[in-house]
């Protein structure tokens, strides 16, 4: 096996483990958010994943120490992720249907690959053009079954979900350079405790203020979940990869993310597929595969 199978093997790995983890991210988060209000749901996940982080990241040894000017770069996608993104989510998936912030995340491919072809100059071809629209379309299709139903009342969570998405798009194109340049242990570990430490003052407020006897000691597990599988997991995995595919060809994988949620929403819920997530599965596959020629 050469040394490019043995990668593409691993990076698919990452890949893969990264979209399960990251589907599951919106059924947990919606389930914890009918207890516990976003901004202390946000403040007891940015805690424990900036700490577990940090012990993994401080516990490795490197041969490239960081620069002075890539360190304000990191704290710069800390702040991006960490406001932007991660707390953004939660509020928006507060207000939203739950289906809403999977059908809006699946455009992430089309924002990553404009920024890509724009800031890092990545090729554009028509056969990966053509493979993220069908994507796209096949995800359309999935949450045409029930997961989205339209209305004023989802607006504002939409567009403030909107903004999440245009956050983890810049996340994830800014931070490539780093990340080949330091790893993904480092530049993750850094980004998400910077940018905790910029949300804390906030956070602890919330957290202190919150009326915990209403919350279920078993809910608890969806923050748990969100800290450790998306913050700490998720994230890894997904800079790991873009170490070594191409922004535009990782992000596409985005629209797997509702076919394994409704997947795990059938089997552990007895939810029915419906003839809808069947077609729209085949489509999303389809689009998958032709980016990936």
């Amino acid at each position: 096996m050469t040394e490019h199978d043995r990668h593409s093997k691993y990076v698919f790995a990452a890949v893969a483990g990264q979209q399960i983890l990251g589907a599951l991210t919106f059924p947990i988060s919606k389930l914890g958010l009918e207890w516990i209000e976003p901004y202390t749901f946000a403040f007891f996940r940015f805690a424990i994943s900036a700490v577990i982080l940090l012990i993994i990241a401080r516990s490795r040894s490197y041969d490239t120490p960081i620069e002075m000017a890539d360190r304000w770069k990191i704290v710069g996608i800390g702040v991006l992720i960490i406001m932007l993104n991660q707390t953004t989510f939660l509020v928006g998936q507060s207000l939203t249907a739950a289906g809403h912030a999977a059908l809006l995340f699946a455009t992430t491919p089309l924002w990553i690959y404009v920024l890509a072809r724009i800031h890092l100059k990545e090729a554009v071809t028509i056969r990966r053009t053509v493979g993220i629209a069908v994507a796209i379309l096949g995800v359309a299709v999935i949450m045409s079954q029930g997961a989205v139903g339209f209305g004023a009342n989802y607006l504002i969570g939409d567009l403030i979900i909107f903004v999440s998405v245009l956050a983890w798009a810049y996340y994830t194109i800014l931070g490539k350079p780093l990340v080949r340049k330091y790893g993904a242990i480092r530049v993750t570990a850094y980004a998400l405790a910077s940018g905790s430490v910029f949300y804390m003052p906030f956070g602890i407020y919330r957290a202190s203020i919150f009326d915990y006897s209403s919350v279920p000691l078993h809910m608890w597990w969806t923050v748990a979940y969100i800290a450790l599988g998306t913050s700490v997991g998720s994230y890894l995995l997904w800079y790991t990869a873009l170490k070594y595919w191409d922004a535009s060809r990782i992000a596409v994988w985005h629209n797997v993310q509702p076919i394994i949620a409704t997947t795990v929403a059938c089997v552990f819920l007895d939810e029915p597929l419906g003839v809808a997530f069947l077609v729209g599965g085949a489509i999303v596959l389809g689009g998958v595969l032709l980016a990936e020629v």
